[in-house]
């Protein structure tokens, strides 16, 4: 039997293989698609903030994504949370956040959670989405953040290593905590060299998310 279609819709060219790795490992029946998108991450940083046109640009996307026949869609960058609601609003189909899956993860590990994401403007999106979770489960979170530019610089430059190295010092530095949250789909593959921390769980956006679609759709 063949598997829905999910549309992967990226704002960054990194985070494609992450996600693509973990539909092969954890959800093979699916039937991937991918659209990239790359001047989205630009367009966001010169504007500050997501504008009503960025937002247009998320429904148009999600719409083209059902004319292709996809059953879900999964955006992948963490910066543009209130733009992929709008866009959800408008669809038929299911729209997933890149973190949602994650962040309702982290949360059931506890409330001390430390958020690391490598593009700085995914912090404010994560950040809210995890407070307004927290909310809503009535958690009082503890959380604390960290920007590593310099890690997604190396990565685009083909410095996996440093990328992965720059990362596991950033985690470090945070110290102790319940849920250590990867907040880009790129950053997945440095999780494997974040040393072990009694009580600590990393948790990383592809795998979550594919899981989380995969319950979708084996539940129907």
């Amino acid at each position: 039997m063949t598997g829905p279609r999910i549309a992967l819709v990226h704002a960054m060219q990194v985070a494609i293989d992450p996600v693509v790795d973990a539909f092969r490992e954890l959800w093979p029946a699916a039937r991937v698609m991918n659209l990239l998108e790359d001047s989205l991450a630009p367009d966001l940083a010169a504007a500050g903030s997501v504008t009503p046109a960025i937002v247009e640009r998320f429904v148009d996307l999600t719409r083209y994504s059902e004319r292709c026949g996809a059953n879900a869609v999964l955006f992948t960058c963490s910066a543009f949370g209130t733009a992929i609601e709008e866009a959800g609003r408008a669809a038929r189909i299911p729209v997933l956040k890149p973190n949602e899956a994650m962040l309702e993860d982290a949360l059931a590990a506890g409330s001390r959670v430390a958020l690391l994401a490598t593009f700085e403007p995914s912090i404010p999106s994560l950040k809210a989405e995890l407070e307004q979770l927290a909310s809503h489960r009535g958690v009082r979170l503890d959380v604390r953040t960290r920007a590593v530019p310099a890690a997604i610089a190396a990565l685009q430059q083909g410095r996996c290593a440093e990328h992965d190295k720059l990362i596991a010092a950033a985690a470090a530095e945070l110290g102790s905590c319940d849920a250590l949250v990867l907040g880009q789909f790129s950053m997945a593959r440095a999780a494997r060299g974040i040393p072990a921390a009694p009580g600590r769980t990393v948790f990383t956006s592809p795998h979550s998310a594919v899981n989380r679609l995969k319950q979708m759709f084996d539940a129907r």
